[in-house]
């Protein structure tokens, strides 16, 4: 898969709240210094505090690609979108997009493409066909994180690992699984799209053999406890041959994403039924800490359950974006 280039221009369409450009929010976040600006049509009522830019402007200020960073219901492509990302292809700009959508499937977007020699990025759409996996042990050090249940910090914590490591020199990539994270890296593979028979050999490909120092932190996706998604985490557990794990966990949430009627599972279970999947690829793996999600808590409580999690199984429990991920990193080396 090629790199997506930046600087990025982030396109937020006529979005109709803030929640509905998370995409880009999370790119922001983790890559401030990789966008230039914000596009935003008549009627956008999300606001990422860059720089307002037209095409043009963007063009002149260096910008390589233009991110779709928007969510929306459906994962359509607007048709008052279209003219201004024709218009970016003709100012020799990228298109990248994670909607269900392709850009490549927009005849004007195709075409503008073809003709000015520019790539359209559909990153939830793998580019490439996967072997099956193998199994077989390759160098390299390799953390993953897993949930108690979706959307409970896996990327974010993975990211602040990164982040953390290599502000002590370690050697360490994030790997992207999924489309927020793939712009955030560059490149990655939405490991929700590729066909069941393929995932964990996506995943030995995304995380190539490496110098035994160099650490891969590799993104998560839904839980062994989620009946919707436990497939695709479990073939993450034996592709990625992980090292270490990060159990993470929302502690407010009553029941799974989506599912009512489900309760999440003990954290005690949840850890030993993931470290028991891993071990098929990697028998030495092991739990080294804890991702709290704290953001419904008042500081207090928050600090309350990491010390509760810390003093039931003798390993830290931190919140990455309260605390970092010192403790965890600690944990690793």
């Amino acid at each position: 898969m090629a790199t997506i280039q930046h600087p990025y221009l982030m396109f937020l369409g006529d979005v109709p709240d803030q929640l509905a450009a998370k995409t880009a929010q999370g790119i922001v976040h983790w890559r401030r210094d990789w966008c230039a600006g914000q596009l935003r049509l008549d009627g956008a009522k999300a606001d990422l505090k860059l720089p307002d830019m037209t095409v043009d402007e963007a063009a002149e200020a260096g910008v390589k690609t233009v991110i779709v960073g928007v969510a929306n219901r459906g994962g359509r492509i607007s048709e008052s979108w279209i003219p201004v990302l024709v218009r970016a292809l003709e100012k020799g700009m990228d298109l990248a997009s994670g909607l269900h959508r392709r850009l490549s499937d927009v005849p004007a977007l195709r075409e503008a493409a073809a003709a000015h020699g520019r790539q359209l990025f559909d990153v939830r759409h793998p580019a490439r066909d996967f072997e099956v996996a193998t199994g077989v042990k390759r160098p390299g050090k390799r953390l993953l994180a897993v949930g108690t249940d979706c959307s409970v910090g896996k990327m974010y914590t993975t990211l602040a690992c990164e982040r953390e490591m290599r502000r002590r020199g370690m050697k360490a990539d994030f790997r992207a699984t999924g489309q927020t994270g793939i712009f955030i890296a560059g490149d990655g593979v939405s490991i929700d799209a590729v066909v069941a028979d393929f995932i964990s050999g996506a995943v030995e490909w995304l995380s190539p053999a490496n110098d035994p120092d160099h650490w891969d932190l590799v993104e998560g996706q839904g839980s062994l406890f989620h009946p919707s998604f436990a497939g695709v985490s479990l073939g993450l557990l034996h592709g990625a041959q992980p090292d270490v794990l990060v159990m993470c966990h929302e502690p407010t949430r009553r029941h799974m994403r989506g599912l009512p009627d489900r309760a999440l599972p003990d954290l005690a279970d949840c850890m030993e039924a993931n470290i028991a999947a891993a071990r098929l690829t990697n028998p030495d793996v092991r739990c080294v800490g804890f991702s709290i999600n704290t953001a419904s808590l008042d500081d207090r409580a928050a600090g309350e359950y990491l010390a509760s999690v810390e003093d039931r199984f003798g390993m830290p429990a931190v919140d990455p974006f309260r605390n970092g991920a010192g403790p965890i990193v600690d944990a690793i080396v």
